[in-house]
């Protein structure tokens, strides 16, 4: 049975007035991000809206988390539905108004922070759908939580965070979730599509942690030390080929990246040691126990090969986002319903990560991508970039389906 059948229409005088509001919030946090576990100011905005719905209201869920629970006149069945509110130490680069000029500090250094993944919209939409949901709550048959989730991007260095966390200090009990959806905007998705994949949409992802020491000499006389920066360069080398020669690609996809390599003090002092830090990305957990096997066993003997020596480490991540089989069969007509048969299209799983694969772990979970690209932009700028834009045009869209799934699936 699909959840078709519930559906309850919304006036166009309510979705343009709940568009403009989503828009508005949209651009307040834009201009105000805050990085994981740092989400304080935004957190505040989040409870007071869901107060002022008459939704009961939890903070400092996860350090800066925030949860509302909203029930309806009858049944038991609980949908929860999550946004991210983190964001990101980038600098951002464009002409917007509402363009962040916000400073941190990340990793001990000076950083301009931005919503260059979208967060900023995920907020809002869900923001909007929680009013949409407040002001037609006789229609609710059961119970919707809404899970404001802080450090999606990772928690700082030595905390915890995120929905691991979330899920710890028990976001998906009391009242217990049966189900749970999330969305993602998209910079690259046309306004008014949706992507979506039963089973892993998105891949596992781990970090590491490489360091390398050697012996430190004047930059003139190499032969005199140990070149921990030489030995790195072909540990990175070494890493590439353990995804072009020892993992079958045709199975599924897989990516190591360094994403940060610190050495040395000067030109002609060749240092010490060396360290590296990088991500990991597997949609399989085959492939991922096997790539971290070769690592482990690699690193320090290509270290050994340069007469340095090398260990690393490698954390155990996010799981893989896997989208429940019958909850994404049961949710496709809505989605098709809302958006046009013809806008929703099957998508193959992306490298990228999402801890929203915590929830997925625990209940059924359905996560989709949401257009947010201008349909006449041809060069759209990607996530995590300076340049990073969406198209405000795109939101009422995401608003319009988590509020119609959690209805359908309450109501199924």
């Amino acid at each position: 049975m699909n959840f078709l059948g519930f559906t309850q229409e919304l006036s166009s005088l309510e979705l343009n007035d709940i568009e403009t509001k989503v828009i508005k919030w949209r651009r307040h946090f834009h201009e105000n991000p805050e990085l994981s576990n740092r989400e304080f100011n935004t957190a505040k905005i989040i409870a007071k809206h869901l107060k002022s719905l008459g939704i009961d209201t939890q903070e400092n869920v996860a350090k800066t988390g925030v949860v509302g629970v909203l029930k309806g006149p009858s049944g038991d069945k609980v949908v929860a539905l999550r946004a991210d509110i983190d964001a990101l130490p980038v600098k951002e680069r464009n002409d917007l108004t509402f363009k962040s000029t916000v400073v941190s500090e990340y990793l001990g250094k000076e950083v301009g922070v931005m919503h260059a993944c979208g967060h900023d919209t995920h907020i809002a939409i869900l923001m909007g759908v929680a009013e949409l949901l407040s002001k037609h709550k006789d229609k609710i048959n059961g119970t919707v939580k809404f899970i404001f989730q802080p450090a999606e991007e990772g928690a700082p260095e030595g905390e915890e965070g995120g929905a691991e966390l979330m899920v710890k200090e028990g976001v998906l009990k009391n009242p217990d979730v049966d189900a749970i959806f999330g969305l993602h905007i998209s910079s690259g998705l046309d306004v008014g599509t949706i992507r979506y994949k039963p089973r892993g949409i998105m891949a596992a992802s781990q970090s590491y942690k490489i360091n390398v020491k050697g012996k430190q000499s004047h930059g003139s006389r190499p032969w005199t030390g140990i070149d921990p920066i030489v030995a790195s360069a072909k540990i990175i080398d070494g890493l590439q080929t353990i995804i072009s020669r020892e993992v079958d690609l045709t199975n599924e996809g897989a990516v190591i990246t360094v994403g940060k390599i610190d050495s040395g003090v000067r030109s002609n002092i060749i240092p010490e040691s060396a360290t590296m830090i990088g991500t990991i990305r597997t949609l399989d957990y085959k492939m991922q126990k096997k790539i971290n096997k070769r690592m482990y066993e690699m690193v320090p003997a290509i270290a050994k090969a340069y007469r340095a020596e090398a260990t690393i480490s490698i954390e155990k991540g996010y799981p893989i986002t896997y989208n429940d089989v019958e909850l994404t069969k049961k949710a496709l007509p809505t989605l098709q319903k809302i958006a046009g048969k013809e806008n929703v299209v099957l998508t193959k799983a992306i490298t990228g990560a999402e801890d929203f694969s915590f929830f997925q772990k625990e209940v059924p979970g359905f996560y989709f991508f949401l257009g947010g690209k201008a349909k006449e932009d041809k060069n759209p700028y990607p996530h995590h970039t300076p340049d990073f834009l969406i198209d405000e045009s795109g939101l009422i869209l995401g608003v319009k389906t988590m509020y119609q799934l959690s209805l359908d699936y309450l109501n199924q």
